[in-house]
Formats: structure tokens, C-alpha cells, sequence
């Protein structure tokens, strides 16, 4: 299925995490809240990157999380509030093609919620 640039196009988040339960908390949260059709937690993953003038080299777990771009900024806002890091990792690439069956479900899985 071709994909266009509306609030239901999917979007692949990139997000890093510094250990297995802050990566498991972090994906129930965003699955939980509907922000999120799935994540998927890698491991082995090794950032060697600059922070405050220093070289660093951590151990960390990528999250690769499943969403529509509608759920962009409520995601980021989640981060902000409940990733450790002073400036969590968020990029957000735009997928040029998904199974129809798999972007429904991943549509449906994100359906936004009414407020109460």
C-alpha cells in the first residue's frame, strides 16, 4: 500500500533506552495508551555519541515503535515525561510502503481514544 503524509500515515519511531526496564515500561506505556501498535525492543545495541564536551560509549536497547503520525507529538510528550535521559532519542522515519493488512492493524491498534 502507498502512503501519503496525513495523521494516519505510519510512522517507524527510533527511540534509545538505557537498560531492559526502562525499555519494557516505555513500550507498555506507549501500547497501553494506544499511542503505539507495537514496539519491538532490540538489544546489543552500542551509541558511541558526544554529551557535554565528552565522548560517551553505552550499552543501550533500541525501541522500534509502530505508530501514525497523528500520535507524533503525544509520544514525544510521554518521552519528555517518563524516558530517564535529559534528551531521549525520537526520530521518526516515514515508511514508503506497508502490508495493507499490517497498516490496518496497526491503524485499528491506534485508534485515538475520546477523552472521558
Amino acid at each position: 500500500m502507498k502512503l501519503g503524509s496525513d495523521s494516519d500515515a505510519p510512522r517507524l519511531i527510533l527511540v534509545t533506552a538505557p537498560g531492559r526496564d526502562v525499555a519494557t515500561a516505555l513500550a507498555r506505556g506507549l501500547v497501553e495508551r494506544g499511542l503505539a501498535a507495537c514496539v519491538n525492543l532490540v538489544d546489543g545495541v552500542t551509541s558511541i555519541y558526544s554529551w557535554e564536551g565528552k565522548l560517551q560509549e553505552e550499552s543501550e536497547l533500541l525501541l522500534l515503535i509502530k505508530t501514525r503520525c497523528a500520535h507524533l507529538q503525544a509520544i514525544e510528550d510521554f518521552l519528555r515525561s517518563e524516558h530517564p535521559y535529559d534528551v531521549p532519542e525520537l526520530v521518526a522515519l516515514s515508511p514508503t510502503e506497508v502490508e495493507t493488512r499490517y497498516y490496518q492493524w496497526m491503524l485499528d491498534s491506534t485508534e485515538p481514544k475520546p477523552n472521558p
